[in-house]
């Protein structure tokens, strides 16, 4: 047995260090409890750590969630020399998981940790797990927020302002965008803000996009192709696109940009050690409180064990990520770690989000091209008071559409049944065509994730969110259907109709800021409270715009890591 000694938490034995990082994959490994572990419960002591653990071999860096920016931050900390071990509580999935199948892919969505929903609007119950996280599904639509998001406060005077600009932003959405590849036309994005140019062509439109545009051009209201992280050509050793419309159940080519051909192959072949089906369950904090010095998790086996590191990151997406902070209570932070502000877990935003539905006498290509859609409108994404109403909003449409999809459509027409309702979804195979609107949600303080009375399978609190829409919100939804169904008439559509409410991308709930009162961490998702403690992914979102998240996400990573390198010594003192 290796003999330590830890002068941090003051105490001298005998231990088995956990599993040291490896290039690839291994089971939950890591530091094992000799006895019963101090500081287990959210309410634990100053300096909760594995004070009666076993050691595990310390490591630089470890990352709590293995989806779009827990595996960018891994692949370049590990590319740069760090040791880096990554906690993910789902499974082992790979691209051998991803089949063409509605019903298959609920492997993908549908799971994870439970939440209670207590307020009029719900969380998204689609969000994925595993390797990649709700990225090895998502429909890939990569678009950036536009410089007045930035700036709503200073500008508009609600919501918050993020800490820095557009401008400040931009390299990092140019560089990704370089490194991962999106298919799209820049020069038709009339509103784009400036940015070099897509590095591939965009995606063929097929008959729903043709439609789409069509009805548009009638109403005087712009289109272009949607801009998507999908490989409209061979790009970087991944294949292109063979639109068979199946990105909803993720793409077992590559041709789409999820974590699984991105960044964790990177993150891996650095060295980068992923363990799946570990729960983490605390972030241990030294006596003083200041500094974080690992965390504890739960393995697939149902063994407790500790991970050291010298920076703890918790990339566990909006949810997630503020449960842990509030889990990781002590004497040092009674009311939850890095919440001296008491914003751990508010301004939680979820964009608005309905769909426009329509039959064509031609025939529209339904069931081929890509879940994200291959038309895009943000001609009324400019914020304008005199709108009557503040929130930008977009159009997405043209989205692939199965033999599954067409049940849950019908749903929307609670008029048919029986008959009718086999003849509508036998002419809906071959004659729909949707196009999703996506809105602003404004950022508000009672918006938020809070510990629940009810517990998981691990005896811990489970997360309860509370969210309502804010007015503007709601008018600017309406607004949008009614140019939707006016465009779709204005193509030649038959019958239009309307999706049920629901809400996308979740955001919030740890937020960026300058000021320690105003905001959980900085800039750089570099926690106020705890400095060597880092957020990163949409918990960092000071608003939500209505532009879809993982590009920022993305590009907040690649901005995160290089401050992470370039100031290791002074944060992983």
């Amino acid at each position: 047995m290796a003999r330590f000694q830890d002068e941090e938490y003051g105490r001298t034995g005998a231990g088995t260090p956990g599993a040291a990082p490896v290039p690839g994959v291994t089971p939950g490994v890591g530091a094992s409890p000799a006895a019963e572990v101090t500081g287990a419960s959210p309410a634990a002591s100053p300096g909760a750590s594995p004070a009666a653990a076993s050691a595990g071999e310390k490591v630089d860096a470890v990352i709590v969630g293995c989806g779009a920016s827990g595996s960018l931050l891994a692949a370049k900390l590990a590319t740069a020399g760090k040791s880096v071990v990554i906690l993910e509580a789902g499974p082992n999935l790979g691209l051998k998981d991803m089949v063409s199948s509605q019903i298959w892919s609920r492997r993908w969505r549908w799971n994870g940790a439970e939440t209670e929903n207590g307020g009029a609007v719900g969380a998204g119950f689609n969000n994925g797990w595993g390797g990649g996280g709700s990225a090895s599904h998502h429909y890939a639509v990569w678009l950036r927020l536009h410089e007045e998001d930035f700036e709503v406060t200073s500008r508009f005077g609600v919501g918050n302002d993020w800490p820095f600009s557009y401008a400040d932003l931009r390299p990092y959405y140019d560089r990704i965008q370089e490194e991962v590849g999106i298919s799209g036309d820049a020069e038709a994005e009339v509103w784009r803000p400036e940015g070099d140019p897509y590095p591939m062509p965009p995606l063929r439109s097929l008959g729903q996009g043709r439609a789409i545009a069509r009805g548009f051009a009638a109403i005087g209201v712009r289109t272009a192709p949607t801009p998507v992280a999908i490989n409209s050509v061979a790009y970087k050793g991944r294949s292109p696109c063979v639109y068979d419309g199946w990105c909803d159940a993720g793409c077992p080519i590559g041709a789409l940009a999820n974590p699984l051909v991105t960044y964790l192959p990177v993150a891996t072949k650095a060295g980068t050690e992923i363990r799946f089906d570990c729960t983490a369950t605390q972030i241990l904090t030294d006596r003083t409180g200041a500094r974080a010095v690992g965390v504890r998790y739960v393995d697939g086996d149902g063994a407790e064990r500790v991970q050291e590191a010298a920076v703890v990151i918790v990339a566990a997406f909006a949810i997630q990520t503020p449960r842990l902070l509030l889990l990781s209570a002590n004497e040092r932070h009674p009311d939850g770690l890095a919440n001296s502000s008491g914003l751990v877990g508010a301004y939680i935003t979820a964009h608005p989000f309905q769909s426009v539905y329509a039959l064509f006498d031609d025939e529209t290509d339904v069931a081929f091209g890509v879940s994200g859609g291959n038309v895009l409108s943000q001609d009324d994404y400019a914020k304008d008071p005199d709108k009557g109403y503040l929130a930008s909003w977009q159009w997405t449409g043209g989205s692939s559409v199965k033999p599954n999809d067409l049940i849950g459509v019908a749903m929307a027409r609670v008029d048919l049944f029986g008959d009718a309702l086999h003849a509508f979804i036998a002419d809906a195979s071959k004659h729909l065509t949707n196009m999703a609107w996506v809105g602003e949600n404004r950022a508000m303080v009672d918006n938020r994730i809070t510990l629940s009375k009810t517990t998981d399978r691990l005896g811990l609190p489970i997360a309860k969110l509370t969210h309502e829409f804010h007015e503007d919100d709601l008018k600017a939804l309406e607004a949008g259907m009614e140019q939707g169904q006016a465009a779709m008439r204005a193509g030649g559509a038959r019958e239009v109709w309307l999706s049920g409410r629901a809400t996308q991308h979740i955001m919030g709930g740890a937020i960026m800021g300058t000021d320690p009162a105003n905001s959980v961490t900085d800039a750089y998702g570099v926690t106020h409270d705890v400095g060597n403690l880092v957020v990163s992914g949409t918990p960092l979102f000071p608003t939500s715009g209505a532009v879809n998240p993982t590009f920022t996400v993305h590009a907040l990573a690649l901005r995160q890591a290089e401050h992470l390198i370039e100031e290791w010594g002074a944060i992983a003192r």
